[in-house]
């Protein structure tokens, strides 16, 4: 047995043992999350891309108990934010404070400084506060009077927000979206995952109740494994070739930036390695681009008004863009 065979089986035994812990996770959370279990898989996938989630929909439909679910499931340290018109940038980053009895500044740490952050409706605060987010979901620290602080890892913010056109909402600056892997839609269950809540709530089911699957040493070798998943150069040039598509899209002003690129690949790889390959497929691409690049786009004012998505644009480029069947392979 050659040494590439030999690394070749080596890569197939980690990405087996991922594809079971991914399974694991996502049974818990759906003891939370009834009748979506591809919402669920594609949150824990994003996660453990070692991405940032922003889940997005109208209240009462679980956005928050999900994000709690998928915080609850690593056995690190949480910290949970309500974002609010009043609250601070400092709230969020931290504070230096003078402390009279030594003459010294001493720094406070904002909630930042977890493992997992739920950024909860995070488009009731200000912009400026939203802002303070956008450098530690980048360089995972913050700068606090010329100061960087490293926050622990591994870093992960899962954020909701209500849909922009209800009151008492900011829209996200494109800057911040950027930084989210994913964007998802939860969606309204159907009758029969709706009687399953309703006979939950009865019971009076503690989402406390939620054991951790994995701790934060795990977790982070799942995203290393995931990181080692290959992407071929036939699969890249088919990226590559989605997301240029959308900067030329007619109806887009701003199309999907190289961060954009590097986001599908990452999400690509986790989700090829919970499905037992250590390999990505265009067909990966395919389906995740819906979830990875919309929020990534800025349509032109007229497309706009002819009622033109995001989204819309996507698929438009998912179905013009061939694959070839060696791409598959």
């Amino acid at each position: 047995m050659t040494m590439a065979e030999t690394d070749d089986k080596a890569v197939k035994r980690r990405v087996g043992g991922f594809a079971t812990d991914f399974d694991k996770i996502v049974s818990s959370i759906e003891q939370v999350m009834k009748g979506k279990p591809e919402i669920v898989e594609l949150a824990v996938t994003c996660i453990l891309a070692d991405g940032h989630l922003l889940i997005e929909d109208v209240p009462g439909v679980g956005k928050t108990s999900l994000a709690r679910a998928l915080a609850e499931t690593i056995d690190g340290t949480l910290q949970r934010i309500q974002f609010t018109p009043d609250l601070l940038p400092t709230d969020v980053t931290g504070v230096q404070i003078w402390n009279r009895s030594t003459d010294t500044f001493e720094f406070h740490e904002g909630a930042v400084f977890a493992n997992v952050v739920v950024a909860d409706e995070i488009n009731r605060a200000s912009p400026k506060t939203q802002s303070a987010l956008l450098e530690v979901m980048e360089e995972h620290q913050v700068t606090v009077d010329g100061t960087p602080r490293l926050v622990p890892e591994p870093f992960v913010v899962i954020a909701t927000q209500n849909p922009i056109e209800l009151d008492g909402t900011y829209e996200l600056p494109e800057a911040q979206l950027d930084r989210f892997l994913m964007r998802l839609h939860i969606g309204y269950p159907d009758a029969q995952s709706e009687m399953a809540i309703l006979d939950q709530h009865e019971k009076r089911w503690d989402r406390s109740e939620l054991m951790p699957v994995i701790d934060t040493a795990r977790f982070n070798r799942m995203t290393r494994i995931a990181d080692s998943v290959h992407v071929g150069s036939a699969v890249k040039e088919y990226l590559i070739a989605v997301t240029g598509a959308t900067r030329a899209h007619p109806a887009v002003r701003i199309g999907v930036s190289p961060r954009g690129s590097i986001a599908l690949a990452s999400s690509a790889r986790a989700w090829a390695a919970a499905n037992s390959r250590h390999f990505v497929t265009p067909d990966d691409v395919r389906l995740l681009a819906p979830h990875v690049l919309p929020h990534r786009i800025i349509v032109s004012p007229e497309a706009e008004l002819r009622g033109m998505t995001s989204t819309e644009v996507v698929n438009e480029v998912l179905t013009e863009i061939p694959v070839n069947e060696t791409e598959r392979s």
